[in-house]
């Protein structure tokens, strides 16, 4: 493990490198919860930096809750930093506002949080929720959530800013209406709400934590979801969750995702993987360490898992990065 706190648990989060250190933003609670389920209700985000991915100087919280009448009340979770082409560093996180103290209904939605130097960070007004025009919200009484989180933010090759979010389609069959939520942006600060960029029906009640990537010159899109949340014939089949793989012909999202066809790049040991460069130019797997074989939650970062393309397309571990 490269990465933990003893007093607080570590789960998910997303990585900005400068060209000189490697910053890691993650979720944390404290242990003193003594129930690992709280941590949700409690998560703030945390700086940790680096120079090879694998020793970690701790920095503390750098975004907290806003306000008892913001979106973010309750929490602030994952998120992605991206680079302006003015240098400025641009947070997406997710908002959350829990409506009862012991029920898990919330409503979640996407700030975002300005920055000089990758160390402080000022939010802004910007606001991004869920458009119920193609996105279940809570009023729809399908779900226990308002599920609009996880932004990943991907410049593509023509230029334009893409903000893929977990969600859930307002149509579908029961549990199996996840979907790779989608806005678009010129500037990073005007978004545009857009249809979900995949169908309902894929074996997936969610599709979190994703990454859009290129690998040495192939597109990958990255997600996760655990088995309590596969759906359809997923579920019906007793197919394990993890992290997930889906090799894409293109960055420009022009097209319909095939999620169906994703394959599983881990097994459920691993969560909210992040494909990161190193300084040698590898491609290597991070991800929080999530359940031991009893199904206990472990907490903290995973040394660097090295990343291949096999022989048949799919991105997988190389053999030295595989855990027994």
């Amino acid at each position: 493990m490269s990465f933990a706190l003893t007093d607080h648990w570590v789960w998910d989060f997303w990585h900005a490198d400068d060209g000189e250190t490697h910053h890691l933003y993650y979720l944390h609670a404290p242990r003193s919860l003594a129930d690992p389920g709280l941590r949700h209700r409690n998560a703030r985000i945390g700086l940790a930096t680096s120079d090879d991915l694998s020793t970690w100087v701790d920095h503390g919280v750098v975004l907290e809750p806003g306000g008892a009448a913001d979106f973010d009340s309750s929490a602030t979770w994952t998120g992605s930093v991206v680079q302006d082409d003015d240098g400025a560093w641009h947070m997406f996180y997710t908002g959350t506002r829990f409506l009862h103290p012991e029920r898990i209904t919330n409503v979640e939605s996407i700030g975002h949080a300005s920055s000089p130097d990758l160390f402080t960070w000022s939010k802004s007004a910007l606001h991004v929720p869920a458009d119920p025009r193609w996105y279940e919200t809570l009023g729809d009484g399908t779900w226990h959530e308002e599920a609009w989180r996880d932004p990943w933010i991907h410049r593509d090759s023509a230029g334009l800013w893409h903000m893929l979010v977990t969600a859930r389609a307002v149509v579908g069959t029961g549990r199996d209406r996840g979907v790779v939520g989608h806005a678009t942006s010129a500037d990073l600060r005007n978004w545009t709400v857009q249809p979900p960029l995949s169908e309902p029906g894929a074996g997936f009640a969610h599709l979190e934590v994703l990454q859009l990537v290129t690998i040495e010159d192939r597109h990958v899109l990255l997600f996760s979801c655990d088995t309590a949340h596969l759906a359809g014939e997923r579920e019906a089949e007793g197919v394990q969750g993890g992290i997930w793989a889906l090799p894409l012909a293109t960055d420009r999202l022009e097209h319909p995702l095939d999620i169906s066809s994703a394959t599983r790049l881990t097994s459920e040991e691993f969560y909210a993987g992040r494909a990161v460069r190193n300084r040698e130019g590898q491609w290597v797997l991070l991800a929080f360490e999530n359940v031991d074989a009893e199904g206990t939650f472990i907490s903290g970062i995973s040394d660097p898992l090295p990343l291949e393309w096999a022989p048949d397309g799919s991105l997988c571990l190389a053999p030295a990065g595989i855990h027994a």
